[in-house]
């Protein structure tokens, strides 16, 4: 048995070439797959998380600051819209349509806090123009929920030399705009449900599902292993085409 290992192992010669790259490749391609298969596990844990607590009662806006895990809890508010410092999340499409989110000031008049509400989607079909809405003026009874990006929230701010309101940006953390309007507020954006000054409000849960992951991390290991598979290939064939050569050059010689 060792003799026929060894054997084969002798008239395997992939060349160094060959065999750096696969040295390179293939834990990188086996790594990648882990990683998808990882961040569709991740995925599939927030998306059970949400479904739990997307069916549980709300809570008051008093008990939010409260909680240590706040993502996704369902919230019953009562208060004011800030009009005046209104933000527009560009570059938001909804089956294929661009628009932007809404996203403005409440305050909470049963706790006195601040937060950061999402009024939802609207079209902005025509960049020329600019969004229309329109805010409440009298208080509103609404329900909400907290969300919770995965991951580092990713943060674009305004320019400082510009204060014009309603400001277009990409991205916003809640403590940027409580920072600059001074204010004490909650630390997480919250978006609301069908209700009272809403506009489109089908949340998606994550970007990507957790079926992509496990479909990205089917690809990366198929093709480590087509990889693997071209490796031993040249490896025997190299070897095999090695003597023909050989022997045709020998001949000639003679």
């Amino acid at each position: 048995m060792k003799t026929s290992i060894a054997s084969a192992m002798k008239r395997f010669r992939p060349g160094l070439a060959p065999t750096l790259v696969v040295l390179v490749l293939l834990p990188l391609m086996v790594g990648l797959g882990c990683w998808q298969v990882s961040r569709g596990h991740e995925k599939q844990r927030l998306v059970d998380s949400y479904a739990e607590r997307r069916v549980a009662e709300p809570i008051s806006g008093a008990q939010l600051n409260e909680l240590t895990d706040p993502a996704f809890r369902r919230v019953h508010l009562r208060g004011l819209f800030d009009a005046e410092h209104s933000v527009l999340l560009d570059n938001r499409m909804r089956d294929g349509k661009a628009g932007v989110e809404l996203l403005q000031p409440f305050h909470d008049q049963a706790s006195g806090l601040w937060l950061l509400l999402n009024r939802g989607w609207l079209p902005w079909p025509d960049r020329r123009r600019p969004p229309v809405f329109s805010t409440p003026e009298q208080a509103v009874n609404l329900d909400a929920w907290v969300y919770v990006a995965p991951g580092e929230t990713f943060q674009l701010h305004a320019d400082p030399a510009s204060t014009q309101w309603p400001r277009l940006l990409t991205a916003l953390h809640p403590a940027a705009l409580w920072a600059e309007l001074g204010r004490s507020g909650f630390t997480y954006e919250l978006r609301a449900e069908a209700g009272p000054g809403t506009y489109e409000t089908t949340w998606p849960i994550v970007a990507m599902g957790p079926e992509k992951h496990l479909a990205y991390a089917v690809q990366w290991f198929a093709m480590a292993l087509a990889l693997l598979a071209l490796y031993l290939y040249l490896g025997w064939h190299n070897k095999k085409e090695k003597p023909h050569g050989s022997g045709h050059e020998s001949t000639q010689h003679v």
